[in-house]
Parts: C-alpha cells; structure tokens; sequence
C-alpha cells in the first residue's frame, strides 16, 4: 500500500481491494473499473474531468502517536476493530458525478502527507501526465510489503512529478 492505493504486480485499487462482498475500484491504463454487486461499471481517463477521494480517515503528524496507541488500545480491548472506514471516490464526467464507496486500506488513517499525494497523483491519472504502468512496475519488485512512511512519500513524490 502506497498512500490511498493497494498496489500488486497487476492491480492498482483505490483503498482496499474487493472483499467477499466483491466491491471494489480498480486503476487501468485505460481508465477507472468499479465492481459492485449490481454489476460492473468503467470510465476511461478521457471521460472523467476528475477523480478525488473525500471521506478517507487522515491524521496528522502531531496527532500520529496518540492514534496508534489508541488504536493498539481498542483492538486488544474488542478483539478488533470491525470494519474499515469507508471513503467516496468522486468521479466528475460531462454528464455528472459517480460517488463509488471503497474502504480504507490505511491501519487506522492515512498520513496526511500521503493523502495529498496520492489526490495529486489521480489528478495526474486524469490529466493523462502520469501512468499506472508506473505503479504496476513498482509493484512487481516490490512484493507484498508496505514500504515505510518516509518510502511511501517519496514513491509518491516521484510518482506526481514532484
């Protein structure tokens, strides 16, 4: 996971992928895949004006230690913490906006700097300047890890041009 994207060798998804419940957003070369129970439904880039995640759970650095150590509280007081937030990935397109619900892949929240990022880096998808190829490369070399905070930024940095 690199800011709001869970990352494989084949697959980029907004949050976290499908679960049993088959709902998920998934990132192509060519565009957005949103599966949901009623069905399947696609955008490409050149359709959307622009993507945006509103809802996700984010922290910033000050408030970063008393989150986990509360989280790490809860989750051995309740056996867990149920299931993870969900966020809104808006799509504007020329005939409206699509609201497509994905949940949080984030331990908590994500950091605000990743956040950012990551809203620059859908920006970029739109605009046709970055690709997703870049992820999916990284993807493959990079296992089923998450990089570290500091990683993850820089990815990010990289990944928006900046």
């Amino acid at each position: 996971m690199v800011g709001l994207f869970w990352i494989t060798a084949d697959t980029v998804y907004v949050g976290a992928p499908p679960g049993t419940e088959g709902r998920g957003v998934r990132l192509t070369e060519q565009g957005v895949e949103a599966g949901e129970a009623g069905g399947h439904r696609t955008w490409t880039w050149e359709e959307l004006r622009s993507a945006t995640v509103e809802g996700a759970p984010v922290r910033g650095v000050s408030r970063r230690r008393m989150a986990l150590a509360v989280e790490a509280v809860l989750t051995a007081a309740l056996g867990g913490a149920g299931e993870p937030p969900e966020m809104l990935l808006r799509l504007e397109t020329a005939s409206g906006t699509e609201e497509l619900s994905v949940h949080s892949a984030a331990a908590g929240a994500y950091d605000e700097d990743e956040f950012t990022l990551s809203q620059d880096l859908l920006a970029r998808f739109v605009d046709g300047d970055a690709s997703l190829r870049t992820l999916t490369i990284w993807g493959r070399t990079a296992g089923d890890t998450t990089p570290k905070p500091p990683e993850r930024r820089a990815l990010l940095r990289k990944w928006t041009g900046g």
